[in-house]
């Protein structure tokens, strides 16, 4: 459980104060957290709150959606906003075609030349930029980096310090390069962050909210922890699930079945 991080999207409705409690009394040390949420609660309480708690925040979700007018602005503040949450990593995720665009190779370049911008501004703050490939469904809308060697292309002229990859298992569990990839990654110090969750059919209106938690559905997610192991990551495994039926649970309730789907599927079963 030392690896385990919940991340706040699981349980999208639990309020903060309510998750930081729940984290303590779980015994959970880690927490992934959301902008949107951080601001409604402030972000100046939200630092306070977790770090009166003794809880260690993995990663800030999110920056990117390059293709809007004010991202770099944007970017940078969420660049301070994770340097204030003491959070090492920003998760990016890239945007999706501009409007009454075709060009998907001209989107991916667009997003590579914004990340560049950010670099200096990261690497001042202490913060990872973390490149989330996305299903290939969301690349129209939203993110045009939908496999992780796409991901470690746009990182590959930045410093492995500023600029990393995102593993999570619902998007690339499809992929059968993806097991090269990751040993890529792990070659090239690339591995930033590691989120799981479960692939589970038939997916729901808007294909959003279609993630299960670990066990749910039809991923190996414990062959992708033996993965990123083997590539020398050694940092959170996050579960990040959106589903609309679980957030009607009760936050409590949601932490506990988190906990158990991680210790059944993700953590390693060789160990007691």
């Amino acid at each position: 459980m030392n690896r385990f991080s919940f991340n706040q999207a699981t349980a999208k409705h639990w309020p903060m104060p309510d998750l930081v409690a729940g984290c303590v009394a779980a015994g959970v040390r880690n927490v992934g957290l959301w902008r949107e949420e951080t601001a409604a609660h402030g972000l100046a309480r939200t630092t306070d709150l977790v770090r009166g708690a003794g809880l260690t925040v993995t990663s800030l979700c999110r920056g990117g959606f390059f293709t809007t007018p004010d991202r770099y602005d944007d970017n940078r503040r969420a660049i301070d906003e994770a340097a204030t949450l003491g959070a090492p990593v920003l998760v990016l995720v890239s945007g999706g075609l501009p409007d009454g665009s075709r060009d998907l190779a001209g989107a991916r370049r667009q997003v590579g030349d914004a990340i560049g911008e950010l670099v200096p501004h990261a690497l001042a703050a202490g913060v990872r930029l973390a490149i989330e490939p996305l299903h290939p469904m969301f690349c129209s809308d939203r993110c045009v980096v939908s496999t992780l060697g796409q991901a470690l292309d746009l990182a590959a002229p930045y410093p492995a310090a500023a600029v990393g990859v995102v593993v999570d298992t619902y998007h690339l569990w499809w992929d059968d390069q993806v097991w090269d990839q990751i040993d890529r990654a792990g070659r090239d110090d690339r591995l930033a962050c590691f989120q799981v969750a479960d692939w589970i059919t038939p997916l729901p209106a808007g294909v959003l909210l279609g993630r299960g938690l670990p066990g749910a559905g039809c991923v190996d997610l414990r062959r992708f922890r033996s993965a990123v192991d083997a590539a020398g990551y050694t940092g959170p495994i996050e579960v990040e699930v959106f589903h609309e039926q679980l957030w009607t649970r009760p936050g409590r309730d949601i932490l506990d079945a988190a906990i158990a789907g991680y210790r059944d599927h993700v953590a390693d079963g060789s160990r007691p």
